[in-house]
């Protein structure tokens, strides 16, 4: 879900091209392969599957994006959440009941013909489980480009890095990097290319945003941009009903947040959720290492565990080696600069 904070950054969202931005890219991995199940979908929303009726969508969007990635000069490094806050468990029921709600719709459209409105059900009912996880991980590790599971959440340790300077970009769908205070945020990433959205056919590209410029315009700081994100709602409080994004501005702007939390929301105590935005658990010491691919288990997990055909996969294995020819073993992140 993230924070709905969009209506306010008009003139900071820079759309950008893949030679724009090359570099280390700290993924927020838990919504990139939701980004992939969501997307990569026949016109009816049935996923990608094998032969056993296992979902392969996140394993066709890893490979050939990791592939677009590596061509354009833009070095991978995935993150997964590890354990989500207390304070998140609304969120994840939220979100389960969506899921719910979207594959009973799926079904119906499914019956009475509409594949329109099957397409868009189906997409609410995408789920990152387990299995989808540990599949992932395991072509990641095949395709030799780093991946790590944070302390907590994936979008929080990919600040951290992006301000240490062991990444260059945050890459999330969502909002909330800026919150954490990613000093720059890339969205669009994982999903760029021609997209149906709202049954039409569109063309989405990659965009830039830098939290520094994004501040400066709107004249606040971050901690009044976490508190703009509390009274509207976050990923770890429900938000106060009526109050959007250019609202909540104004009354940060006229330093009414303590005011109209007693009184809209006076079971919401925002201190916790403001000292985890700004100082969440995270991994402090973690170097990433970029390795070659490893051709033949690349093909072992993806023909022969789940039937891709080797003409598919032969030309993308071919990318992502072509940048690292050459070279052999492991790769610090020096080795690429």
């Amino acid at each position: 879900m993230g924070v709905s904070i969009r209506p306010l950054l008009e003139g900071c969202r820079h759309p950008v091209g893949f030679g724009d931005i090359p570099g280390v890219a700290a993924i927020d991995a838990n919504n990139a392969l939701y980004q992939f199940l969501s997307i990569i979908r026949q016109a009816d929303g049935t996923p990608l599957q094998d032969t056993k009726g296992r979902v392969t969508s996140h394993l066709s969007g890893l490979l050939f994006r990791t592939a677009h990635f590596l061509e354009n000069g833009i070095l991978p490094l995935y993150i997964f959440d590890g354990s989500p806050p207390e304070f998140k468990a609304r969120t994840i029921a939220a979100r389960r009941e969506i899921r719910k709600a979207g594959e009973e719709q799926w079904t119906e459209a499914l019956e009475r013909g509409d594949t329109g409105a099957a397409y868009r059900a189906a997409m609410q009912s995408t789920r990152v489980d387990a299995s989808i996880l540990a599949s992932g991980k395991e072509l990641l590790d095949a395709l030799g480009v780093p991946w790590m599971v944070a302390p907590s959440e994936g979008e929080a340790q990919s600040a951290h890095f992006v301000n240490s300077g062991i990444a260059t970009y945050s890459v999330s769908q969502d909002y909330d990097s800026l919150l954490f205070g990613a000093s720059v945020l890339v969205r669009n990433l994982a999903v760029s290319g021609k997209r149906r959205i709202g049954g039409r056919q569109v063309t989405v590209s990659p965009e830039r945003i830098s939290l520094s410029e994004f501040l400066d315009t709107l004249g606040i700081t971050r901690k009044q941009l976490i508190r703009i994100g509390i009274l509207i709602g976050t990923d770890f409080n429900e938000g106060i009903h009526g109050i959007g994004p250019k609202k909540a501005l104004k009354i940060i702007r006229e330093e009414r947040f303590s005011e109209v939390m007693a009184e809209k929301a006076p079971d919401t105590d925002p201190e916790p959720i403001m000292e985890f935005f700004l100082s969440p658990p995270v991994t402090e010491q973690y170097q990433p290492e970029w390795r070659s691919p490893d051709p033949d288990s690349v093909k072992q997990i993806l023909c022969d565990n789940y039937g891709f055909s080797q003409e598919r996969i032969l030309p993308a294995l071919e990318r992502i080696a072509g940048p690292q020819k050459g070279q052999s073993g492991q790769m610090r992140l020096d080795a690429w600069n």
